[in-house]
């Protein structure tokens, strides 16, 4: 209830149920999801099932590399005869996350024996104004941490007793949890690792047992990534670039209690700190100094007893530090060249999340046994961690409100698609140079405008390739018309592309600075 009235206060009501055809664009990764989300939806069904062929047509795209949350896309487009014409569910993502992350936290609590009202509160109101999660809302399936706190739940439930139900909705989560995104799946499936390295280490024979069910479960997110077509696709790399800073966890960039002066994340590998902002929040480092002072014997012991856990844990936070180990603004320590299949991981420092996690769990837990003060105090903790992160909650509702105006001529193109059979959009997505944000903004926007009636498009702005894309722009805009085709050339690509047009002078016209041709 908490989370819903959280989801209530900050999205608008046109943000979680959007109309395709209004006179806003969405813009940035939200734009990427939403176009992917409503040509899946829009298309038949094809092998495998989270390809669309009306995307980067006639190849296609599978969705899980535009990120465009195949767990809700696969829901939405099972319920297609329901939604209205370009129907999307990213804005309802947010608000289904939000309304997860509590309901978790409670569920990871309550694995460690811990069941009373006032932690429980309190530990609701510290994941809601989680730094990390609530700064996320640029990118819809990285909101998912939920997954994270369930798979902490998961491991303090079978470190305690195992059962084969229990494996097996660990396998069914872990596999849902992949669907989602496929680093929150990494970053679960390494705290289930957790489970029989804790017993190994305990001397607990249960750990054969945990063995076979985390095998079991790695096998069913393998079969589960065969059968989606998620092997074989290969991203941009740089593994070390987006790093998580040593000082980054107590850096309060954004606080409102301790954030003062400080005007952004801190940094030391140039592409700034971004995916490393892992501000722990004013109310979580209170709790830590206090579960310092009331209770070391205790959370000493909690240490030992989770060995596997704190070593698993240590092993995902030298993963997001990478092999260039930035303080502060300095690079103090470079391994030089990373092992080749880490370039799969170009945002590591993402992989701190289990980390402060697993820290927000233990603080609630040791400090609610504090004695008498101990629940109120773990209220108090989630009043000040929630009060803190107001800043960001704040940014995120004027984030969701914003209406940017299309700068492409939205009504006209409208207009030539609702007549076009498909699109060939110019530049295509290799073509466009880094850095060029005008091109970057304006593909979308074609793009979301085609996506409204699912109209087949010849390119697609994704993560990740099978094949990776060559640019032909100028083969493609001197081609010979194909049957019922709109080509579009957007501005900067005018001068270069337009005159290569056949039959330009009768097939096209201009669009304000855009070329349409048909």
């Amino acid at each position: 209830m908490v989370g819903l009235c959280q989801a209530l206060l900050v999205f608008p009501a046109d943000f979680l149920f959007p109309a395709a055809g209004g006179d806003t664009a969405l813009v940035g990764d939200a734009a990427q999801h939403a176009i992917a989300q409503r040509y899946f939806i829009a298309d038949s069904w094809h092998w495998p099932p989270l390809l669309a062929r009306n995307m980067n047509a006639p190849e296609g795209v599978n969705i899980a590399f535009a990120d465009a949350i195949p767990l809700l896309a696969l829901l939405l487009k099972l319920a297609r005869p329901l939604l209205p014409p370009g129907f999307h569910g990213i804005g309802l993502w947010y608000a289904l996350m939000t309304i997860a992350q509590p309901a978790a936290a409670v569920w990871a609590l309550r694995g460690t024996g811990e069941r009373r009202l006032l932690p429980a509160l309190g530990i609701v109101l510290a994941a809601l104004g989680t730094p990390a999660w609530l700064a996320r809302y640029g990118h819809a399936a990285l909101t998912g941490h939920a997954t994270i706190l369930g798979a902490l739940g998961l491991y303090l439930r079978l470190v305690r007793r195992q059962t084969t139900l229990l494996w097996a909705f660990a396998a069914f989560t872990m596999v849902s949890t992949l669907l989602v995104h496929p680093y929150l799946a990494a970053m679960a499936l390494a705290v289930l690792g957790a489970v029989p390295l804790t017993l190994l280490l305990r001397g607990d024979r249960g750990w054969v047992a945990a063995g076979a069910g985390l095998i079991a479960s790695g096998l069913a997110v393998a079969a589960a990534m065969a059968v989606l077509g998620y092997f074989g696709a290969v991203g941009d790399g740089g593994y070390g670039n987006y790093a998580l800073n040593l000082l980054s966890p107590l850096w309060p960039y954004r606080s409102l209690l301790l954030g003062g002066s400080i005007g952004g994340e801190i940094d030391a590998t140039g592409f700034g700190g971004w995916e490393g902002y892992a501000w722990l929040g004013a109310g979580l480092v209170a709790g830590l100094v206090l579960v310092v002072l009331l209770r070391p014997g205790t959370a000493r012991t909690t240490l030992r007893r989770h060995a596997g856990l704190a070593l698993v844990l240590a092993g995902l936070t030298a993963l997001a530090v990478s092999h260039r180990v930035g303080v502060g603004e300095r690079i103090v320590l470079d391994l030089g060249a990373a092992p080749a299949f880490l370039e799969q991981f170009r945002a590591s420092g993402r992989f701190f999340w289990p980390v402060l996690y697993a820290l927000l769990v233990g603080t609630f837990a040791l400090l609610a046994g504090a004695g008498r003060a101990g629940p109120w105090l773990a209220l108090l903790v989630g009043v000040v961690q929630i009060v803190d992160a107001t800043p960001i909650r704040r940014d995120l509702a004027a984030w969701a409100s914003a209406r940017p105006g299309w700068t492409l001529d939205a009504p006209a193109l409208r207009a030539l698609m609702a007549e076009a059979e498909r699109l060939t959009l110019l530049p295509s997505w290799p073509c466009i140079p880094a850095g060029s944000t005008r091109n970057f903004m304006q593909a979308h926007e074609a793009l979301l405008l085609a996506s409204e009636r699912g109209l087949p498009v010849s390119t697609m702005h994704v993560a990740r390739w099978l094949t990776p894309p060559v640019c032909d722009d100028a083969a493609r805009a001197a081609a010979p018309f194909a049957s019922g085709e709109l080509r579009l050339i957007l501005p900067e690509a005018v001068p270069a592309l337009a005159q290569l047009v056949p039959e330009g002078e009768t097939r096209c016209r201009a669009l304000g600075e855009a070329v349409a041709c048909r």
